[in-house]
């Protein structure tokens, strides 16, 4: 198993290497200019700015200084925010997406789990097909449209009952993450319903099932010891991909509810060409989707001995 995390580590790196590379490629072959921002500026000044953030290096130099510059945790300055680098705004705005983030993976397996079994215990009955109706919005429902569904809907019920029941804009206590973490984690969750149901009606009619009935387990316990503990795993295997997408995705929700989360700046410095930040912040996301990846599949062969056998002999 150490061998194998060795291995998978190794790759993670590899692939946030390139991930690098692809976005200062692109980043150098997109049109327009971030130091002018659609100003004319004059000649001395600009002289000075490509200095200042080394564009007046060769393409080459500039690619070895960014990937030099990364591997030490530095991610440059932004062009657009005076005197502000690019690790500042990770570390002052990533821990407001990743707390919604975790409140809505929260909702999003719980919801999952919870209706995924609900859907396999009551097949081709009313409670299976009402949720499942549900999963299709879920899924066919993009999160902004959600997320305002659900602005105007609490708006409403506000208005009706003369409290504020939840809050439906700005960051601050619990009341302001119900909604952006329902409406960020509801597609998430349609998924994992999905996954669930799936995993739960293959494992129920197994050997092991029919084994646990004939020695006179309780159907509670048979769900929760047997079809449940096995029935889980295709989800855990997701979750780390999930969890990613979901603290780093929140680009448009976070827009919808005022949150001033780390998806803000990213939509930022793409409308003002923000290179360092771009870039930056790219390489982050794809560095914490690739370490989820590798946590979760760690963790899987783990919670399974058999799927850690195969992967330590391979």
């Amino acid at each position: 198993m150490f061998k194998y995390a060795l291995k998978q580590i190794a790759a993670g790196i590899v692939t946030v290497f390139f991930i690098a590379t692809a976005t200062f490629t692109a980043m150098h072959a997109v049109p327009g200019d971030p130091l002018s921002k659609g100003k004319a500026i004059a000649p001395e000044v600009r002289k000075n700015l490509e200095a200042k953030y080394g564009l007046d290096q060769p393409v080459t130099k500039q690619y070895t200084m960014f990937l030099t510059n990364m591997v030490k945790g530095d991610f440059g300055i932004s062009f657009t925010q005076a005197n502000r680098s690019v690790n500042d705004i990770i570390r002052e705005h990533f821990p407001i997406s990743a707390i919604l983030g975790l409140f809505a993976i929260a909702v999003a397996a719980a919801g999952g789990i919870l209706w995924g079994s609900l859907t396999a215990l009551y097949r081709n009955k009313w409670p299976d097909k009402l949720i499942m109706l549900a999963v299709i919005f879920g899924v066919s429902v993009p999160s902004f449209v959600v997320a305002a569904l659900m602005q105007l809907g609490v708006t409403a019920l506000n208005k009706h009952f003369g409290l504020q029941l939840f809050a439906v804009a700005g960051w601050g206590g619990l009341t302001h993450a119900v909604l952006p973490a329902v409406a960020l984690g509801l597609s998430t969750m349609s998924f994992l319903t999905r996954l669930m149901r799936s995993s739960m009606l293959e494992v129920v009619n197994a050997d092991y099932i029919r084994t646990a009935k004939a020695k006179g387990v309780s159907s509670t316990g048979i769900f929760f010891s047997h079809q449940l503990r096995n029935a889980i795993l295709p989800v855990i295997t997701v979750l780390g991909p999930a969890i990613a997408a979901i603290t780093t995705g929140g680009f448009v929700v976070e827009s919808v509810f005022a949150i001033p989360g780390l998806g803000r700046y990213f939509v930022q410095a793409v409308q003002q060409l923000d290179y360092t930040v771009i870039m930056g912040l790219t390489v982050f996301y794809g560095a914490y989707l690739v370490a989820m990846v590798i946590l979760v599949d760690i963790v899987y062969g783990l919670i399974d001995p058999r799927i850690k056998v195969g992967k330590a002999s391979g």
